[in-house]
């Protein structure tokens, strides 16, 4: 599986976050359904084709825990930050996104609209 470094080019952070890389449907669908807590520092990258509000779009059904969500565009600017809680029907971006990054509340003041990020994949030894 593949992971990813997230930088925040704009509001730099001292440990930056790694996440799965999900692409796939099935990984999607799943995301952290579930979970009942996240590793330090750990996040789950949700890849769409596109930048879209509708695929973009995240369920909360049959979470366990609270996520800070941060939707980013195809071009690696902030679209939307929201603090999602579990058990809600569905969260959608003010803005088209193609990225969807779930992480652990305490992350939820890294990042903010409009903040370029980058993602750096992480060489398999």
């Amino acid at each position: 599986m593949k992971s990813v470094t997230i930088h925040n080019l704009t509001h730099p952070n001292p440990q930056p976050l790694t996440a799965k890389y999900c692409a796939s449907f099935l990984c999607r669908l799943r995301g952290l359904t579930f979970r009942r807590k996240l590793p330090p520092n750990w996040g789950l990258l949700l890849v769409q084709s596109r930048d879209s509000r509708l695929d973009s779009s995240i369920h909360m059904l049959a979470m366990w825990i609270d996520l800070a969500v941060v939707w980013i565009t195809d071009n690696g600017e902030g679209a939307d930050v929201r603090l999602a809680r579990r058990w809600r029907p569905a969260y959608f971006s003010q803005r088209a996104a193609r990225y969807v990054l779930e992480m652990d509340v305490a992350h939820f003041n890294e990042f903010q609209i409009g903040d370029k990020v980058r993602f750096e994949e992480i060489a398999k030894h």
